[in-house]
């Protein structure tokens, strides 16, 4: 096989990966979403519901990269980009908003084992996936799978601080733990945001 054959099928393989990474992270937050709402109702928990919206985001991201890696163009490339600086914006405003409200009032969750035990489970999944999406973009040259990897990349830090907030909640009553891990977030969404809106980018 020549050298341009070669890099053919090796382009041909990675673009598979990427596809199955992203249809791997579509399904799980699909799924999730149907945990997380069962979750945040019974715990009355705004940061489980917040994490539903976040699934949301990751859900449309992941279907932006979808779209984007079946086909080419610099253009596409760079509507792709603006979409999921959207989703970043879209979710440091919620959370800001959401974390606010419910320090203001002072509301009181419930506890919540499954979504311990979900939100864990999910930060590990979106680790791994976020890890393989990076490394497959940087070897395809696409901008959009790595960008979107740091979405997947924040899906993991959420729930992780979600899972800390909820497990402080449940130990100690540190009921405030849970609108204060949507805050941890915000920083990384609009920087993420920033990064690619800024010109030149």
């Amino acid at each position: 096989m020549t050298a341009a054959g070669q890099d053919i099928r090796d382009r041909a393989l990675l673009l598979r990966r990427g596809f199955i990474l992203e249809y791997i992270t579509l399904g799980w937050n699909i799924a999730g979403i149907a945990v997380v709402a069962i979750t945040a109702i019974t715990a009355r928990s705004v940061a489980l519901a917040g994490f539903g919206l976040d699934s949301l985001i990751e859900i449309g991201a992941s279907t932006v990269v979808i779209w984007e890696l079946s086909g080419t163009g610099q253009g596409r490339q760079q509507r792709a980009l603006r979409l999921i600086g959207a989703a970043f914006t879209m979710l440091a405003v919620y959370l800001a908003v959401q974390s606010s409200v419910v320090l203001a009032v002072g509301y009181h969750p419930g506890h919540s084992l499954a979504g311990i035990a979900w939100t864990a489970v999910t930060a590990a999944t979106m680790f791994a996936l976020a890890a393989g999406k990076a490394r497959t973009g940087t070897a395809l040259g696409n901008p959009v799978l790595r960008t979107e990897g740091r979405v997947t990349l924040i899906d993991g830090l959420l729930a992780t601080a979600v899972m800390t907030g909820l497990a402080l909640n449940a130990a100690l009553g540190w009921w405030w733990a849970d609108p204060v891990a949507g805050y941890i977030l915000i920083y990384y969404a609009c920087r993420e945001a920033v990064e690619i809106f800024r010109p030149g980018h």
